[in-house]
């Protein structure tokens, strides 16, 4: 568990880090590129959700909002 818990930490706090580069960001390829890597991130976060959902480390009740959150998450960065 500690080790999926470290996985989903630094996956899901690059979302926001690289939303941020994003919008930092000097050119469009750039901003587009920070887009790309924040929705790659989200994929991972969600990936790893569901690792854990179907080892049943959380109760899978537990993790329902946060599996919808990562899954719209994914599709918001796909759409920019």
């Amino acid at each position: 568990g500690f080790v999926l818990g470290k996985q989903i930490c630094r996956s899901g706090t690059s979302i926001g880090a690289n939303i941020e580069e994003a919008q930092a960001a000097q050119t469009k390829p750039e901003f587009i590129r920070r887009m790309c890597i924040a929705r790659a991130e989200a994929r991972e976060t969600h990936y790893w959700l569901r690792i854990i959902s179907r080892a049943a480390i959380v109760k899978p009740s537990r993790l329902g909002s946060l599996l919808s959150e990562a899954d719209e998450l994914t599709r918001i960065l796909t759409t920019l």
